[in-house]
Order: structure tokens, then sequence, then C-alpha cells
């Protein structure tokens, strides 16, 4: 029995040593050899590179050190996962505190509310966030694109506070750095909104000939007039030869006398007269409508070109066209015509055609079976 529990406790420590070095990523065991080793240790034999190299001129050439260092990364957004992104943000941030900086001293910023009001309104052109994330090789998302745009519009502000102070370095600066986060096809949008804005309430000028040229739609039809006014014609009568004509008309006009022509008015619509071109009464009355509200009826003539649309659009767009053009060449008649509902533009549209309807809302007869 005793020798048995001897044997036990000799095995014991062998198995827990065993199971820790288990534990420890299956270490095995390190044995130490006491008795003399059955086999010859090869000396150690160092490679070639280590023979031939001096180490006395490593250690006093700089440039061994110099690889062996770590390189310190360009920019502080080394690290992070979008350093692209972080970085242009970074410049952003710079050159806000600059141009910042830069107004602060010349005494433009702040500005109070007024004078803010009185500013150029901003037209932006930001490319969307698809565009900008494969500019900047990120895929941005909606918070980041949030952070760029905020950037951007500030940026936007500075610009047109030194555009109106006459700072042109400076805004030549931020007008090339907002510039670069700009998109051709947002620049060309801006360009045509801002020339729509700009023909919005003003008036058609006359030409050298006394001729106005306005422009009207409706639907999808567009009308493009000139209106010029009627030249006065004249006629020498001559003399009744004979007497038993009508008596009236000799003793009224004497051979001296001008008579002009009756003034009336030419519409030519494509080179058609209206009549030809509308052969429903409800059109020419629709066409006409302006020249009778403002009383010019007779006084002008009209020629028009007409493209697009149905005729009921076609109509009211020469409406709308030739209302703007008595207004250029009486200003006098803008109240009435605007009374009437004729200087606006009506932004009706035809309602699209929905799946499984017959039409826009008509839909088919329903069947039971």
């Amino acid at each position: 029995m005793a020798t048995r529990l001897a044997a036990v406790r000799l095995v014991l420590p062998a198995l827990n040593a065993r199971t820790l070095c288990r534990r420890r990523h299956h270490i095995p065991l390190r044995t130490f050899v006491t008795s003399t080793p059955t086999h010859i240790v090869k000396p150690f034999v160092p490679p070639a590179s280590l023979e031939t190299r001096d180490v006395e001129d490593d250690l006093n050439d700089p440039e061994y050190f110099s690889q062996r260092t770590r390189q310190r990364p360009p920019t502080p957004t080394f690290y992070t996962t979008r350093s692209d992104y972080y970085e242009v943000i970074g410049g952003l941030q710079d050159a806000i505190n600059s141009t910042r900086a830069t107004l602060k001293s010349l005494h433009l910023y702040p500005l109070p509310k007024f004078a803010l009001d009185a500013l150029p309104p901003a037209h932006p052109a930001w490319a969307d966030r698809a565009d900008m994330g494969a500019e900047l090789n990120v895929t941005l998302s909606a918070g980041m694109y949030r952070q760029l745009v905020l950037s951007l519009r500030e940026l936007e502000l500075y610009h047109r506070i030194a555009k109106t102070a006459g700072i042109t370095e400076l805004q030549e600066y931020l007008g090339e750095l907002i510039g670069s986060f700009e998109s051709t096809k947002q620049v060309e949008a801006r360009e045509r909104r801002i020339l729509k804005q700009a023909m919005v309430g003003k008036r058609a000028t006359l030409d050298a000939y006394g001729r106005s040229y306005t422009l009207g739609r409706r639907k999808t039809s567009t009308a493009r007039v000139w209106m010029i006014k009627v030249q006065g014609k004249v006629q020498e009568s001559h003399v009744v030869e004979d007497e038993s004509a009508t008596t009236s008309v000799s003793t009224l006009l004497s051979p001296s006398v001008k008579v002009p022509f009756p003034s009336t008015t030419s519409v030519l619509i494509n080179s058609a007269l209206i009549s030809e071109y509308f052969p429903l009464p409800a059109d020419r009355e629709a066409v006409l409508r302006p020249l009778k509200l403002a009383g010019l009826l007779g006084a002008y003539n009209v020629f028009a070109l007409v493209r697009g649309g149905g005729t009921s659009g076609q109509s009211a767009a020469l409406a709308l066209a030739i209302s703007r053009a008595c207004v250029a060449h009486a200003p006098e008649v803008e109240p009435i015509l605007r009374k009437a509902n004729l200087m606006k533009r009506d932004p009706r549209m035809v309602e699209r055609k929905k799946t499984g309807l017959a039409k826009a809302r008509k839909a088919y007869a329903w069947v039971k079976r």
C-alpha cells in the first residue's frame, strides 16, 4: 500500500505540469538532460552576410540608423480609416480659420443682420454625394457629406463678403477652392436658374425697328412672338367724274385730301392666318383676348412661331406672349392684363398615366368574372 502511494505522489506533479502546458498553447515540456548526450552537437556557423559585413562601418553610417528607424506618417490622419476624407476636412477648416481671421482684421466679420441680408444671394452648385465620394476616393455617408457641405457653405459666405467688399485676392482664392467641389452639371443648372430669375418681371425691349420679341409657354407648347406697330397707309382720292355717282363722296372729299386705310391687326402664326391655323373660335378668342382687353386690337401686327403641344396649349402660349408684348409697347396696360391673369404662366401640366389605369385617373370597367 505504501509503495502504491509513493508511486502516485511521483506521478501527480507530472500530470499537473502536463495539463498546465496544454493550457498554455500546447508548449511542450522542457526536458533537461543530465547525462551525456549521445549525439554530436555541431558548432554555430554564422551566415555569409555576417562574415563579410563590418559592424563598425554600419555603426558609423548615419543612413543605417535612418533605415532602421520608423518613418513618420505624411499626415496626422494616416492611421484613420478614411485619411483622404479627414485630410480634406482639415484643409477646409484651415481655410475657414485663415479667411475668418483675414476678414476680422479688415473689420468685415462678423456682420450685422441687415448687412448679411444685403449680400448677393447664394447659388450653390455642389456635387452630389456619389460624385464627391468618387472624387475623394471614399464612400461618403450622409453625415460625412453634410459636414463637407456645412464647411463649404461657410466658405461660400466668406466668398460673397469678399466679392462685395472688393477683395480680389481673397475672392479668387475662395472661388478656386469652392469651384473644386462643384460639378459641371450643377454649374450649368445654376446658370440657367440665374438667367430665369433675371427674366422674371423684366419687360421686353423694343429693337431699332420698334419690334418686341416675347416668349410664352403652356404645357409643352412654346410660342415666340414678334409684335410691331401697324404702319398707317394713305391713298390719294380722285375726283369723281360721273356727277350722277355718289354725291356724298364728292362733296366731302377734295383732290388734296389724304384718306388713311382702316387699321387692322394681322396675326400670322407659322406663316398662316389665325383663321386658318386655329379653326375653333375658342382658340382664336384666347389669342386675341389680350389685345381686346388692352384696347390695342388693330394697332399692332403679330407674327408668331409656335412649336409643340396641341391647339389649346398653343393658343394659351400665344396669349401669354402677346400679353407681354402689349406691356412692352404700352406699359400702362399692365395692371389690366395682370388683373385678368394674363401675365402669369399657367403651371398646370398633363398628369402622367398610371399603371393599371386607362389614363391618369380613368380606370377600366370592373368585371367580376
